[in-house]
């Protein structure tokens, strides 16, 4: 009987070449992250579990990135980024990329691949669940709470359940108005939050492989909005391309066998697909742009791992080229990289940058920033009676901050082209 992608990492990582779902093993992790949220609690529990002389298990494995609440005068937050610091210093570990220094590289998730940490075969996981980001590049990739890291710490290895995998895929190409944020929150609407709970999703079709690494990492980011323990794309030339501007170290790759054996396969025709959008309070409260067109907002938010990218700042750029926001918007990088690349790439003769600037977006540091809401300074934050649209990936009652402010999810297509507006637009009404 064949196996998926996913149960073949498995095998190689426990080496138990049966391994099969349902069946629990040890992983050997590739790699450790975590972040200012939930490294300091997550050093605390190993440090008590493992003696005050703990030793970290391998430092070339272990990465942590600063990133969620940073930029901010909030002095619980400034403290945990300090514990790292002081972590990093009495371990004399190098993997640590501190705010304030020119190391800094902004969301984890991005930074990650950017940094060369993604790799194909690989087995990483992270104190964040968004940590299945990782998993476009063919890698099995997941968030894991701060006991469970700290164990990982210690050891370099955790107890998991082989998941079983299911199958999306969409054919055809994509119209130019549609991204990828528009393909999963179409899955969403069909399988709900907790349609995939702890199982990989595995996403095939010309539909997926014509995208770029940085939107493939849209797909996978938000499997864990399905409930999904993973989202996984099997790595071809685009992926190994991208691996290797970024790292010399080793890789494998795995693909899914013909007779893998599925829980369930989903097929979408990519061109049937409409602009998407996710209405408060759920990702999954799917509906089309349309429908929900002349919405009042009065917020617009373009950032975040699953909205800050390069590749979503092109998509924005398209259509705040030569026009004006009429409500305020948000620009917020990613990364650091991306930050550089809105001063670099140009459109029409202009840079991303000075484009956004010239339409009345406020851009922010490269940050979480208010994806998770935050601090009261936090830059882009909703507050009370907001209504907000934007490239994020959770639209709960206070996720982006107040409980009494509204948040739909959309493509950073869709979020522009309702900047312009003032109101929920489709953007087909800019793009063809």
């Amino acid at each position: 009987m064949g196996k998926t992608i996913t149960e073949k990492i498995f095998a190689k990582s426990s080496g138990n070449p049966d391994a099969a779902p349902g069946e629990n093993v040890w992983l050997n992790v590739d790699t450790l992250m975590t972040h200012d949220v939930c490294g300091p609690p997550t050093i605390q529990i190993w440090k008590r579990e493992f003696g005050e002389k703990a030793k970290i298990w391998d430092k070339e494995k272990l990465v942590i990135f600063p990133d969620h609440y940073i930029f901010t005068a909030d002095k619980y937050a400034n403290r945990n980024v300090e514990a790292l610091r002081q972590f990093a210093k009495e371990h004399d570990f190098k993997n640590f990329y501190d705010v304030g220094t020119p190391r800094y590289k902004g969301v984890c998730h991005i930074a990650l691949a950017e940094e060369g940490y993604n790799r194909p075969g690989t087995v990483l996981f992270g104190t964040d669940s968004h940590t299945c980001t990782s998993g476009a590049f063919g890698m099995f990739s997941t968030g894991v709470g701060n006991t469970d890291a700290a164990f990982i710490l210690g050891t370099g290895k955790i107890w998991e359940r082989v998941p079983e995998s299911m199958k999306f895929t969409f054919d055809g190409e994509l119209p130019p108005y549609l991204t990828a944020k528009d393909l999963i929150l179409h899955i969403l609407g069909e399988i709900t939050t907790d349609g995939a709970t702890y199982r990989a999703m595995e996403f095939d079709g010309d539909g997926v492989f014509s995208l770029d690494m940085y939107e493939r990492m849209t797909l996978t980011n938000m499997a864990i909005e399905a409930g999904g323990m993973s989202g996984i794309i099997a790595a071809d030339k685009v992926a190994e391309d991208y691996v290797k501007s970024r790292t010399d170290k080793p890789y494998e790759i795995f693909r899914s066998d013909d007779d893998a054996v599925y829980h369930s396969k989903y097929r979408f025709d990519a061109s049937a697909i409409e602009p998407t959008v996710a209405k408060p309070h759920s990702p999954d409260n799917r509906d089309t742009a349309r429908n929900v067109a002349g919405t009042r907002l009065t917020k617009c938010y373009i950032g975040s791992c699953t909205g800050g990218k390069i590749t979503d700042f092109r998509f924005a750029a398209k259509i705040l080229s030569g026009n004006k926001v009429a409500v305020p918007t948000f620009v917020v990088p990613a990364s650091t990289e991306v930050a550089r690349a809105l001063e670099e790439e140009t459109l029409g003769g202009k840079t991303l940058r000075q484009i956004f600037t010239d339409a009345g977006c406020e851009i922010a540091q490269s940050s979480c920033a208010a994806c998770l809401g935050g601090p009261s300074d936090t830059v882009g934050r909703a507050v009370d009676r907001d209504v907000v649209i934007s490239t994020t990936n959770r639209n709960f009652p206070g996720r982006m901050g107040s409980k009494q402010s509204e948040v739909y999810l959309a493509s950073p297509l869709t979020v522009a082209a309702s900047a312009v507006k003032g109101v929920i637009a489709d953007p087909r009404d800019f793009i063809n």
